[in-house]
C-alpha cells in the first residue's frame, strides 16, 4: 500500500515536469514549416524481393533491391525521427541501371525494380495517413541515352544539339515537347496525389517554360510544391527563380558554407550567420528554400569530416541544429542519421543500414520535436547575437516566442554573455537539449556549453510559484488522500468482520 501511495505522490510533479515550456500554439502547417527526409529508392530498403531483378548489391552502379513496399516498410521510422515529408529520387521507368532515375525511358510507367502504379499510390496513401507528403524528381531537362523518341524522325526536333556524351537534351522551346511535360506532370499529380516535384538543373530550361510548367502544376492540385535546383549555384541566380513560380530552391551556395565550417572543429559560425541574414533579404521567401548539408551529387558531410580526421557524430550535431534552427526547409539525406560515409558519384549513394547507433537518430528526433513544437523556429526571424571563440548565439523571433540557439563549435568549453536588452530582462532561458538554465543577472545572461555542444533555449518567465499548478495539486492529492481513506477504512472493517 506504501509503495502505490508514494507513485501517486509523484504523479503530480511529473505530470509538471512533462508540461511544455511555453510552445506558442501551432498555427496551420505550412511548407516552411516542413522538414524532408530525402532517400534515393534504390539504396534505401527492399521490402519486395518479387522485383529483384538483376540486383547486384556488390556492384555500385547497379541495382540494389529496394522498392516501394520497402519504403512503406520504413515510414514509422522517418516519421518518428520527426521528419513530415519523404522526396523520392525520379520513380519513372529507367533504362538499364538506371537507379539513380536519371536515364528516363517511359514518362508515364513506373520504375519496375520499384514496384508497380498500384504499390506507388499505396506509398502516397500509407505516408498521407501519418500526415506525410511526398514528392519526387519529375525531369524535364533530359532523357535516357536510348530513349525511343530519338528514333522517331518527327520527333527530331523535341532534342537540342547533343554535346560530347551529355544525356539526351529536350527543347523545352517546342510547344509539343512543353504541352508533353506539363501533361505527364499533371497527370501524376490527378493518378497518385503526390504534393510536389523536385526539378533538377531548371536554369537549363527557358524560363517561359520554368513559368508556365509551374502555373499548371499548381493548378492541378492546391498547396502543391515545387523544389528545384540549379547548375549555376549563384544566390542571386536562385533569387530569381522563385520569381518564375519554384516554391524553393536547394539552398547550394549555403550547403557550400556550410560544411567547411562544421565538418571540422574551431571554425567560426560568424560569417555562415550573416550570410544567412544577407540570403533572407534577397530570396523573395527564404523559409521555403531547401536547407541542406549534402545531397546527392556530393560527397557526404560524413567523408569530409572523417577526411579531416573528425569524429562524424559530433559535427552531425551541430550542423544539423543550425540545419533545424535557421530559415528554411531542413533536407536530411538519408543515412544521413547514422553518419553514412561516401565519396563522390555511386559511392555518395550507399546501401542504408538500419542496424547502427540510435545516438544521432535521437538528436535528429529532438530537433523535429524542437521545429514543430515552435514556431519561431520555423517562421521567426533571425538575428546574430554573439559571436566569440567560436561559439555563436542567434535568436528567432515570432509574434510573441523566442528561441535563442547556441551553438559551440570550438575544441573546449566557452561561455559567452548576452545584454538582456537583446532578450528582455528579468526573464530566463530554458535549455530544450541538455535541459540548461539561465537566468538573467544584472541585465546579463551566461550561457555556458561543453565543447562540440550545442543548446536551443526559450525565452520565459523566470520561474516562480505556479498558482494554477498548486491549486490542481491540492486538487489531486486531496482526492487522492480520500481514496486512501476509503480504502483504509474498508480494509478496517473487513479486518473486524473476520474477527
Amino acid at each position: 500500500m506504501k509503495k502505490r501511495a508514494w507513485i501517486f505522490i509523484l504523479i503530480p510533479f511529473l505530470l509538471f515536469y512533462a508540461l511544455p515550456v511555453g510552445a506558442a500554439e501551432k498555427e496551420d502547417r505550412k511548407w516552411q514549416d516542413e522538414s524532408i527526409y530525402f532517400l534515393m529508392v534504390d539504396r534505401f530498403n527492399n521490402g519486395d524481393l518479387g522485383n529483384d531483378n538483376q540486383v547486384d548489391v556488390k556492384d555500385p552502379n547497379a541495382y540494389h533491391g529496394g522498392d516501394f513496399q520497402g519504403i512503406i516498410d520504413k515510414l514509422d521510422y522517418i516519421k518518428d525521427m520527426g521528419f513530415t515529408s519523404i522526396w523520392l529520387n525520379s520513380i519513372l521507368d529507367n533504362e538499364d541501371k538506371g537507379y539513380h532515375g536519371k536515364w528516363v525511358q517511359d514518362f508515364y510507367k513506373t520504375e519496375e525494380h520499384f514496384g508497380t502504379m498500384d504499390e506507388f499510390k499505396k506509398l502516397v496513401k500509407e505516408a498521407h495517413n501519418r500526415d506525410m507528403k511526398v514528392l519526387f524528381d519529375f525531369e524535364v531537362i533530359q532523357v535516357g541515352p536510348n530513349h525511343s523518341f530519338l528514333t522517331e524522325p518527327e520527333k527530331k526536333d523535341w532534342f537540342r544539339e547533343q554535346k560530347g556524351d551529355e544525356l539526351p537534351k529536350l527543347n523545352q522551346e517546342n510547344p509539343e515537347v512543353k504541352n508533353y511535360l506539363i501533361d505527364a506532370a499533371k497527370w501524376w499529380i490527378e493518378e497518385t496525389n503526390i504534393d510536389g516535384y523536385y526539378l533538377e538543373d531548371v536554369d537549363k530550361a527557358p524560363d517561359d517554360f520554368t513559368r508556365e510548367f509551374a502555373k499548371e502544376v499548381k493548378s492541378a492540385k492546391n498547396n502543391f510544391y515545387l523544389l528545384g535546383d540549379l547548375q549555376a549555384h549563384d544566390s542571386e541566380k536562385v533569387a530569381q527563380f522563385q520569381e518564375l513560380g519554384m516554391d524553393g530552391l536547394l539552398d547550394v551556395p549555403l550547403a557550400e558554407k556550410i560544411r567547411p565550417v562544421f565538418d571540422q572543429v574551431d571554425n567560426s559560425l560568424n560569417d555562415l550567420v550573416a550570410n544567412k541574414e544577407y540570403l533572407m533579404s534577397i530570396y523573395k521567401d527564404p523559409f521555403l528554400m531547401g536547407s541542406v548539408v549534402d545531397n546527392r551529387n556530393m560527397a557526404r558531410f560524413t567523408h569530409a569530416a572523417i577526411t579531416k580526421n573528425q569524429h562524424p557524430g559530433p559535427r552531425w550535431k551541430l550542423a544539423l541544429t543550425y540545419l533545424y534552427t535557421t530559415p528554411g526547409i531542413p533536407i536530411v539525406y538519408y543515412g544521413s542519421e547514422i553518419a553514412l560515409e561516401g565519396g563522390g558519384g555511386a559511392d555518395n549513394h550507399g546501401q542504408m543500414d538500419f542496424r547502427t547507433d540510435k545516438e544521432l537518430i535521437d538528436y535528429i528526433t529532438k530537433l523535429g520535436e524542437l521545429r514543430a513544437a515552435f514556431p519561431s523556429l520555423t517562421r521567426g526571424s533571425l538575428e546574430l547575437l554573439a559571436e566569440e571563440n567560436e561559439m555563436s548565439v542567434y535568436k528567432r523571433t515570432y509574434e510573441e516566442e523566442t528561441t535563442v540557439i547556441a551553438i559551440n563549435n570550438s575544441s573546449g568549453s566557452q561561455n559567452i554573455t548576452i545584454d538582456a536588452n537583446v532578450l528582455e530582462d528579468d526573464r530566463e532561458l530554458r535549455g530544450l537539449i541538455t535541459d540548461d538554465l539561465v537566468k538573467s543577472r544584472n541585465g546579463q545572461y551566461t550561457l555556458f556549453l561543453d565543447r562540440e555542444e550545442a543548446e536551443v533555449y526559450v525565452l520565459s518567465n523566470k520561474s516562480g510559484i505556479n498558482i494554477p499548478f498548486v491549486i490542481a495539486t491540492i486538487v489531486v492529492y486531496g482526492a487522492f488522500l480520500t481514496f486512501i481513506y476509503l480504502i483504509w477504512s474498508r480494509s478496517r472493517k473487513r479486518k473486524a468482520s473476520k474477527k
